[in-house]
């Protein structure tokens, strides 16, 4: 694989001086058109040791608009960075739609020199290169436009290249301890790499080899490459869009007859009694629990989706008084903010997962896109039909980190809700709570049932089980999810 960038290419100083003002004109004007698009750019740079790799960040940085470039580092992991799963960092440095992100180092660094160093089999590389594999793709079909380079050396270039930096007063500080003891490893790198690139260079996120002996070769192919890349995807975000504007958006009839939903015994109800009782033990155990997780720095993720008044934020409340305030923080869910538009619609969700011994109530979650956003038509068949994949492959990565997940539908009855309803609009302190939209999404409780039915069907995992809560007795809803949090955490850290 990497013969056909080991030869010897070169460009002269006049030809890159000649056809550099172009192609930076070419480029700028590329990104003055991004701006209007929502389509992220991600350029990923890496490759062998010495081979220019921050050259390029800079060139790059000087040749675009710096106003739509951010550039991102990934060398240590932090501690804050530690305490989250591993593609936190990365989720947070994704560009918005219509800028540029550049990132020196990437989700493909870590894996490699573990591999590289027998940390990691090839199993477990593999599987990892997999997740990457998923992730790009998820990107890209949410419209960003992701550039790999990869530039490479020779073991003879990359020998002359560390020797010619040391010897040089101004730059020997680049060269790192260990590039030298990468340069020991060359074969075996070079071995991991190739699996490594084979394994993620798919047709919408293809990895572009370059060969960086020649510094101006080097630099000029990359800015073509890119340029190519921003132009094609600029052409087919056009075409797209023209095609889109001919088009209605398909929608699935709700099914009939025995649901999941329709299972849910919403005769079940506690005596006022028998709940204040429970409710002090349970509260009690919970608070022991939440510091005992604490301790061993076990993170929880619990998410509150229902029937707007099924009495998620009574019970939140319950579960938050039980629990020391400075061990959570509640996540209320509205709709999405400029920025968080601006990006995929799991990044905002990325941003707010707690750190160690942490908990993180969510009211309301990702589950947004399968729920509203599918049945009031704010995101299409296509994207919401291929979120089901991406939020089980979210909730996956954490509790593959450690962490707590749960997750609780609060139900009621049609007859039910129309009641809370009633009684919010004639008591005067909880008027604030209904609001017309309330009344629309209620007129469409038959497409709201469908959407709830499929969505608990294909996320309900071995690692993230939905708990359906009944919830027409807000007594016996509280006392369910309360035992249903202990259990979690008891079977977690026991």
């Amino acid at each position: 694989m990497f013969e056909a960038a080991e030869l010897g290419r070169k460009i002269s100083k006049k030809v890159f001086e000649q056809q550099l003002p172009k192609l930076r004109s070419r480029l700028l004007e590329a990104q003055f058109r991004l701006k209007s698009t929502p389509l992220p750019v991600i350029v990923l740079i890496s490759g062998v040791d010495a081979a220019g790799k921050g050259e390029v960040v800079h060139r790059l940085t000087e040749w675009l608009d710096p106003r739509g470039v951010q550039t991102h580092t990934f060398r240590d992991v932090s501690d804050e960075e530690r305490e989250r799963p591993d593609y936190w960092r990365f989720w947070r440095a994704l560009p918005a739609r219509g800028r540029i992100g550049i990132l020196f180092g990437s989700w493909y660094s870590g894996p490699i020199v573990q591999r590289v160093y027998g940390e990691i089999k090839n199993s477990k590389l593999d599987r990892t290169l997999d997740r990457i594999a998923f992730f790009e793709e998820m990107l890209v079909k949410d419209g960003a436009i992701l550039i790999k380079l990869w530039l490479h050396l020779s073991r003879k270039e990359q020998r002359k290249r560390l020797k010619a930096l040391e010897r040089d007063p101004e730059t020997r500080w680049r060269v790192l301890p260990t590039d030298w003891k990468h340069f020991k490893l060359y074969d075996r790198f070079a071995e991991i790499d190739e699996r490594v690139i084979r394994h993620t260079d798919a047709g919408s996120a293809a990895w572009h080899l370059i060969e960086a002996t020649d510094h101006r070769y080097r630099d000029l192919t990359a800015g073509r490459i890119i340029l190519e890349a921003l132009e094609q995807g600029l052409k087919q975000w056009r075409e797209a869009a023209a095609q889109n504007r001919h088009h209605a958006p398909a929608t699935r009839p709700p099914k009939r007859g025995v649901t999941i939903l329709s299972r849910v015994d919403l005769n079940q109800a506690l005596s006022p009694r028998d709940y204040k009782r429970q409710l002090q033990k349970c509260q009690a155990k919970l608070n022991q629990l939440t510091w005992a997780a604490c301790a061993k720095h076990r993170s929880s993720v619990v998410v509150f989706e229902g029937w707007d008044a099924a009495g998620k934020g009574s019970a939140i409340r319950r579960v938050t008084a039980a629990i020391d305030p400075r061990l959570y923080h509640i996540v209320p869910i509205a709709a999405p903010t400029d920025e968080e538009r601006a990006h995929h619609y799991l990044w905002r969700f990325w941003r707010h997962l707690p750190r160690a011994g942490r908990v993180a109530i969510f009211d309301r979650s990702w589950y947004g896109r399968v729920l509203v956003e599918r049945v009031e038509g704010f995101a299409a068949e296509p994207e919401w039909g291929r979120a089901y994949l991406e939020i089980t492959d979210f909730e996956e990565q954490l509790v593959e980190h450690g962490i707590i997940l749960t997750k609780f539908w609060l139900h009621v009855s049609k007859e039910e809700q129309l009641r809370r309803f009633k009684e919010r609009q004639d008591i005067p302190y909880k008027r604030y709570k209904i609001t017309e939209e309330d009344w629309r999404n209620r007129s469409k409780w038959d497409a709201y049932s469908a959407a709830v039915n499929e969505m608990v069907a294909r996320t309900s995992t071995e690692f993230g089980p939905w708990t359906l809560v009944a919830g027409n007795d807000k007594k016996f809803a509280r006392i369910q999810i309360l035992k249903t949090l202990c259990r979690r955490l008891e079977s977690e850290i026991s």
